[in-house]
């Protein structure tokens, strides 16, 4: 019989895409992955924030609106606490994450926090479906507790949201459970010589290696690159020494995307509305 990495239903890799090194914000230095052609649909964007030196990072993301998407931060080490024009004020820290649905609009801060290993965390994008473009703004924060594990030998996965299963049928839903597109998201560790198969049917499935290297069905995917999955039923990730990486899984949208700064519409006059609405000061009224 097949193994499971050669099974006609496996996933197997078919683009690359390789973190690029950016800043945002007040200069904090970051890696970049993103796509506002549709090719993750519905995820546009990964930024890694990561440095065990304050200066690349303490600067923070002052006060700044987003209109259209949703964020998720995910913190491995350090921390990050947030204020926005709703009155939220929470800070995270290792295993912790933050969701906001900016909707119409929503104005916010995000200023980072070290500990002994510095700061290690990403920022995910996600395309809002054209009818939740305007909705109203919300915000939430979950603490690593309140996260789901699958465990096998050697293996761990820790569910951020969205449902997750293995191959032989424990599954778990991570508290995260109204992310555009009907988004999963997870954080993967495997020790050296681990195996973690999933039952994988998302039409969007993606794998960023940020640790070691795993092997993506068969192949080899190194820190820093992001590889999304062709069609098929489960995923496969092994490691010879050790590795940890992001899963996400979404179904697409398949709507124009309009992308301007911290805007993501379907049009442009909707981002010069946006432009518009920002500076008169209505923004985050309706």
């Amino acid at each position: 019989m097949p193994d499971a990495t050669t099974s006609p239903q496996a996933r197997r890799i078919d683009r690359r895409l390789r973190s690029q090194p950016s800043q945002d914000g007040d200069g904090v230095k970051i890696q970049r992955i993103h796509d506002f052609g549709g090719g993750l649909d519905p995820f546009l964007m990964l930024d890694e924030l990561g440095s065990d030196r304050p200066d690349d990072y303490l600067g923070g993301f002052p006060p700044h609106p987003h209109r259209g998407i949703q964020t998720l931060t995910y913190v491995i080490h350090g921390g990050l606490t947030h204020e926005d024009h709703l009155g939220h004020t929470s800070t995270i820290h290792a295993g912790d994450a933050q969701w906001m649905h900016t909707g119409r609009g929503i104005v916010h801060s995000e200023m980072p926090l070290t500990d002994s290993h510095g700061l290690h965390g990403f920022q995910l994008w996600l395309n809002l479906a054209a009818r939740d473009k305007l909705s109203p703004a919300t915000y939430r924060d979950v603490r690593g507790s309140e996260m789901p594990r699958l465990g096998a030998a050697g293996a761990e996965l820790i569910a951020l949201g969205g449902r997750w299963q293995t191959a032989t049928g424990d599954g778990v839903s991570g508290p995260l459970d109204a992310l555009a597109g009907d988004a999963a998201v997870a954080h993967v560790r495997l020790a050296a010589g681990a195996t973690l198969t999933l039952e994988a049917s998302a039409e969007t499935l993606a794998v960023y290696v940020f640790a070691g290297t795993l092997e993506v069905g068969d192949e080899p995917v190194t820190s820093g690159e992001l590889a999304r999955l062709g069609p098929g039923r489960t995923l496969t990730l092994t490691t010879r020494h050790g590795g940890e990486a992001l899963l996400l899984a979404g179904t697409p949208h398949r709507e124009p995307i309009a992308h301007y700064g911290p805007f993501v519409m379907n049009d442009m006059r909707e981002i010069e509305q946006a432009l518009a609405d920002y500076r008169d000061g209505t923004f985050t009224s309706g």
